[in-house]
């Protein structure tokens, strides 16, 4: 039983409880107890319990499979910084994970109207384009799709790609200083496609997330559409003042 303070709803104190334990003893993909017996271990109705777990959820702490129960969710880990961090592999690596890449396809493709725009080239010009699946400790977390200037990137093989981080090749092997990467994301939710490579249900809610990547001429070099599952990503920005 936890201590009651009146000031505040009974299902906040038990979220704050159990949000404790998540965070200081729990690890991702833990079972959470059921509903009847978190009932029994805190002294709190069905409804109380049920509202809590509700809100944990909210919260992106926690996530429910259909028949099975509540398992905490890999939101607890730190924030991956969009300020400061653009490779997938380094903030996975930093966050103590083991980052694996699939690349599911690799073609060199002509520019649609949109990819152009995007990359600043010319309509119909050669680009590589590439579908790779993000994991961490084997779990799903991103779908990503890129498009490079082939006119940058000549000899760039699927067999590179699975050998180096794309960022190192883009530094190392092609002498592309990065300057900047920009990233704007917005909520949606995952269709047929997208779930089943996700390993999450078809309508579940993922981040969609468009980045531009730009070398030190201030040339486009990189454009990538991503979609990461919104229980196993958590971003945050920050804003300096000059």
């Amino acid at each position: 039983m936890f201590r009651l303070k009146k000031d505040k709803p009974l299902y906040l104190q038990l979220v704050d409880t159990l949000e404790l334990d998540i965070r200081n003893s729990m690890s991702p993909n833990d079972k959470l107890l059921s509903e009847r017996e978190l009932t029994e271990a805190y002294k709190v109705s069905r409804i109380t319990v049920r509202q809590a777990l509700q809100e944990l959820e909210k919260r992106g702490l926690v996530y429910k499979k259909q028949g099975k129960g509540t398992y905490v969710s890999e939101i607890k880990e730190p924030a991956v910084d969009l300020g400061t961090v653009y490779s997938f592999t380094d903030e996975m690596q930093k966050l103590g994970k083991k980052p694996i890449t699939k690349t599911l396809s690799f073609e060199r493709v002509k520019a649609t109207e949109q990819i152009a725009r995007e990359l600043q080239i010319d309509f119909g010009a050669d680009v590589f384009e590439i579908e790779r699946l993000r994991l961490a400790d084997d779990v799903p977390m991103m779908l990503e799709r890129t498009y490079l200037p082939s006119s940058l990137f000549e000899g760039l093989s699927k067999e590179t790609l699975s050998h180096k981080p794309l960022y190192r090749i883009i530094e190392d092997d092609y002498e592309e200083r990065i300057r900047v990467a920009e990233e704007e994301f917005f909520a949606s939710v995952a269709l047929n496609h997208e779930a089943k490579l996700l390993e999450i249900k078809k309508g579940a809610p993922v981040l969609h997330l468009i980045r531009k990547t730009y070398n030190i001429k201030n040339k486009i070099v990189e454009f990538t559409f991503s979609i990461a599952r919104a229980d196993q990503f958590r971003y945050k920005v920050s804003h300096f003042r000059e």
